[in-house]
């Protein structure tokens, strides 16, 4: 088995070469301790090849740099394929001298290649390959372009186990190098480590570090700033050597495009139409058009499974299990699966075109306000499809207070969990124009959640910088974006045939029996009406306050998608779309202000039990954890209050009703909290009498 390390600069064409390669052949899990994605995948039976996280360099600054590094000194590697960014070879060069140096065969691949044509640029491959002492394969990993010939000569160099023999360095640092080398019997990797003060590498024998201090001392420098300054002048002196750049007269499309897009008035504008038209798409044209079919096939199946049990005499509660219970529940959900593949694949493109990282850049500025930063944007739109990875993928941020509040504020965003229960709600009382304000309904909570979190002592401080590549905009590569859309697709599938599944059950059981285990017709009278009866006056005034909906959010606390499903059993309501949107809309009578409370409060309310799972797994106790589910549901309910009782109001403005004076004195005794908190005053010291003394520990008792 010949083990390849795929390693490259983010943005650079991993994703796309990984799929590229190994197609479905891919295994997801997490790096042993963390939670940063572990991608593993095969190209026939004797190559394992593994994604490596995205880094610049092989520095421990981050959680992705000190995985990559330990993972290539553990030598679980074969052979290295380093993906270069060719329309950006000088930066990617930093990370490829780095590379060089751990004694690992290694093999350059030359990304984007036919963007380079298109700019009008030339790279000498061949003196590159001469410059760097290993091959040089030029690649497009978007048009699947030369990397059979790559695959080829990685498992060629990993037979032969030739390794670069690359020097950047100036004769004297060289030779001070090559004594720590003899010294250790290291590698220059470790060399460099040693010499650079590397925490991670601290086994110094005195020897070493008089090698190293006397060479220092000459420099008057310190030993990291030595070796970075050595990679850049090298970097620049290849790209000097192989790349020939004729004269841009004009900008580049991309430029032109970033100069609307990222407009400082028009890109949030822009941003929210996209996302209109997305959810538009997706809700509407193809909610009208598809899911149609989706209800036929449904009902064929219902019908089928009915004949098929009632010919061999099978008993009633069995039929009504199958037919009402999983096909009605399971399949409530289901016939919502073309508006979520939809959404996957528009969200997608949006996300492989390099339009989302403009977002998150013209985000940054706004988030900074509210205590956050572009950082939080990533994980912010990975929520769009589940909560639970995206919450995982809060590990990029350095930051330990804003890394806690992100993940604290992640579950506000719509997930495609709640996708058909917002599409079920609109379709049945309002504009498609609604779906996408839930959106940013999300998206403003986060940003005042943000605000108040930041007030709170143990989230105090200074926003972490954020950095971020913007690569030109391009056409998505058509596997690899089928991958992608797959890989949501069939989570959301995993997710129906499993959780889903097994919850359509309960429900059913719960809403077919009485305490007395009599079976009934009417499930007003089974025991699942009783439990909703019991919570239902919670809701109340909120608009909801009917057993039916409260059984569906407890439902929803195992997976969003049972709240559909429950509602579909619970209402006799599954053989069709249009009967569950009827029985949907009697049950509210008609009022769009408790669907709108309702829609809200399922937006915004603790998410499932595997997201506060992960989130305690971030948090690292269940105290925060507890915290974060009860400020969520908190908050959920005090704005679905102030919507439905609001909303009531301004339609009946004859009835000043005393819910509105209520929903008004909450609201004002939270701000009040909230004020009181963040102008709160410290005890003075008693040495200078001031509030806030950094110096003087005698506090008034």
């Amino acid at each position: 088995m010949i083990r390849i390390g795929l390693i490259g600069n983010p943005n650079s064409g991993k994703t796309t070469i990984f799929n590229a390669l190994t197609g479905t052949q891919q295994d997801v899990g997490n790096w042993p301790g963390v939670t940063v994605a572990k991608k593993e995948g095969r190209i026939g039976k004797d190559i394992l090849i593994t994604d490596l996280p995205g880094i610049y360099s092989l520095s421990p600054y981050s959680k992705e740099e000190v995985i990559t590094r330990d993972y290539l000194l553990s030598h679980q590697v074969d052979v290295i394929i380093n993906l270069v960014d060719a329309t950006n070879l000088e930066r990617n060069l930093y990370l490829t001298t780095q590379v060089l140096e751990m004694s690992i065969p290694t093999i350059v691949a030359l990304n984007m290649m036919d963007e380079v044509a298109k700019r009008q640029i030339k790279i000498d491959v061949k003196r590159l390959a001469q410059l760097l002492h290993c091959p040089v394969v030029p690649i497009s990993a978007k048009k699947n372009q030369g990397l059979k010939d790559l695959i080829n000569q990685a498992v060629l160099l990993a037979k032969e186990k030739n390794v670069s023999q690359l020097v950047i360095y100036p004769l004297e640092l060289a030779f001070t190098l090559d004594k720590i080398k003899s010294e250790t019997k290291s590698s220059l990797f470790t060399a460099v480590k040693l010499f650079e003060g590397d925490q991670s590498f601290n086994e110094q024998g005195k020897k070493v570090k008089e090698i190293i201090a006397s060479y220092l001392a000459k420099q008057q420098d310190d030993g990291e700033s030595i070796i970075a300054n050595e990679r850049y002048r090298f970097s620049e002196q290849v790209v000097s050597q192989v790349l020939i750049k004729k004269p841009q007269q004009t900008k580049s499309l991309s430029a032109k495009i970033d100069s609307v897009l990222t407009h400082k008035i028009w890109a949030l504008p822009i941003f929210a139409l996209i996302m209109f038209i997305i959810y538009y798409t997706a809700i509407t044209v193809v909610g009208n058009n598809v899911s149609g079919l989706m209800e036929q096939l449904l009902t064929a199946l219902k019908t089928w499974v009915s004949q098929r049990l009632t010919a061999i005499n099978s008993p009633l509660w069995l039929i009504d299990l199958f037919t009402n219970g999983i096909i009605g529940g399971v399949g409530s959900v289901l016939s919502f699966l073309p508006q979520l593949f939809v959404l996957f694949l528009l969200l997608t493109i949006l996300e492989d075109s390099g339009y989302m990282a403009r977002v998150a850049f013209i985000m940054d500025r706004m988030f900074r306000r509210f205590g956050l930063s572009g950082k939080s944007f990533i994980p912010l739109l990975l929520g769009t499809g589940c909560s639970v990875p995206a919450i995982m993928s809060t590990r990029t941020i350095s930051n330990e207070s804003e890394r806690k509040m992100t993940v604290m504020l992640v579950p506000f965003i719509p997930c495609s969990a709640k996708l058909p229960v917002f599409a079920l709600f609109v379709g049945t009382f309002f504009h498609p124009l609604v779906s996408t304000s839930l959106y940013f309904i999300g998206i403003a909570v986060v940003l005042c959640g943000g605000l108040l979190l930041k007030k709170i002592p143990s989230f105090k401080g200074d926003t972490s910088p954020f950095i971020l590549e913007l690569v030109d905009y391009h056409l998505p590569n058509l596997k690899s974006l089928f991958l992608q859309v797959w890989e949501r697709t069939k989570s959301f599938l995993i997710k129906a045939g499993t959780i889903i599944f097994l919850a359509s059950i309960v429900i059913w059981f719960l809403s077919s029996y009485t305490w007395s285990l009599q079976m009934v017709i009417d499930p007003a009278s089974s025991m699942l009406a009783a439990i909703g009866r019991l919570l239902a006056w919670i809701f109340v005034p909120l608009g909801f306050g009917n057993w039916q909906s409260t059984v569906a959010l407890l439902a929803g606390m195992i997976a969003k998608e049972n709240i559909v499903s429950t509602f579909g059993i619970v209402l006799n309501s599954s053989e069709s779309l249009p009967a569950l949107m009827a029985a949907i809309a009697k049950l509210f009578s008609h009022s769009q202000a408790a669907a709108f409370s309702f829609m809200v409060f399922v937006l915004l309310a603790a998410p499932c039990v595997a997201a506060i799972a992960t989130s305690k797994k971030e948090l690292g106790s269940w105290k925060l954890t507890l915290a974060s589910v009860l400020m969520q549901t908190g908050s959920a309910y005090l704005i679905s209050l102030a919507i439905y009782q609001l909303a009531s109001w301004w339609i009946k403005s004859d009835a000043f009703k005393i819910g509105v004076v209520i929903t008004i004195l909450v609201l004002m005794v939270v701000w009040t909290v909230v004020f009181l908190w963040r102008n709160r005053k410290k005890a003075p010291c008693l040495a200078c009498h001031h509030s806030d003394c950094e110096r003087c520990f005698l506090k008034k008792k």
